[in-house]
């Protein structure tokens, strides 16, 4: 079957659930995946061909024009839709201009982070989390922007990828950090504070980690395959390498299982 690539769909259940197309990846852990490049990559906004991905797979024209690749969606705080500047004004009212929370998740470290709060158990299986917990809900992303932005220079806003893909995670009292970073939100931004508790706990199907990190790419190794040893985030663990998915966005790929 031959098919674009794009970031891996999954539900939020007792273990997360994936999907690859319309292929089942729970039910495939074990089985031999042969993933094959096309040649072909194309841009998954306006579908040309292109000879490289940026972003969430891109053409450059569209890197450079879309709201949905504007610095800003990195730097939340540093939005400028207020200004009038805004690449795309009604893609920012559906995206942007609607509520949004800060979060403490546990992926290979503590971590602070914003998205949209229709989307957070989303977001955090994206990114491997293994628990997760809100901070704060404010009204638009610029304004969790700020909050996330004040509470970096205590906290990591990264991931690192090493030690998530080789299961290398940092212990966490994901409470007990919530209690002790509350007080550094800014007093104008302590409005949006969520009182709320609650510990959203993750799983994933995982036969066995890495024992190295290292990563493989279709730009270099366009024929790939291995069993399936797991999927955490954007990753599928293919033998003794780790394939992140998203990062191929708009590559054309055929995938044959056996």
């Amino acid at each position: 079957m031959s098919f674009l690539l794009r970031k891996l769909s999954h539900t939020h259940q007792e273990t997360e659930h994936y999907h690859i197309e319309d292929l089942d990846l729970n039910d495939l852990l074990g089985r031999e995946l042969a993933i094959t490049h096309t040649g072909r990559i194309l841009c998954l906004a306006c579908g040309n061909p292109t000879r490289k991905s940026f972003g969430d797979g891109l053409c450059y024209k569209c890197h450079i024009t879309l709201a949905r690749a504007d610095a800003c969606i990195l730097r939340p705080h540093t939005c400028h839709y207020h200004q009038g500047t805004c690449r795309e004004p009604d893609w920012g009212d559906s995206h942007c201009m609607i509520p949004h929370v800060v979060y403490l998740a546990q992926t290979s470290s503590l971590k602070v982070g914003v998205t949209g709060a229709h989307r957070v158990k989303e977001r955090w299986g994206d990114q491997g989390a293994r628990a997760a917990i809100i901070l704060a809900q404010t009204p638009d992303r610029k304004t969790a922007g700020e909050i996330e932005h004040a509470l970096s220079e205590h906290i990591s806003d990264r991931t690192n990828w090493r030690k998530l893909i080789t299961n290398q995670i940092d212990k966490v009292d994901l409470q007990d950090r919530k209690t002790r970073t509350l007080p550094r939100v800014p007093d104008s931004q302590k409005r949006h504070l969520i009182e709320d508790d609650h510990i959203e706990l993750f799983s994933y199907p995982v036969l066995k980690f890495p024992q190295k990190a290292k990563t493989i790419t279709l730009a270099k190794t366009p024929e790939i395959q291995g069993p399936l040893m797991g999927v955490l985030g954007q990753y599928l663990f293919l033998g003794p390498l780790a394939f992140n998915v998203r990062r191929h966005s708009g590559y054309e790929v055929d995938l044959i299982v056996t």
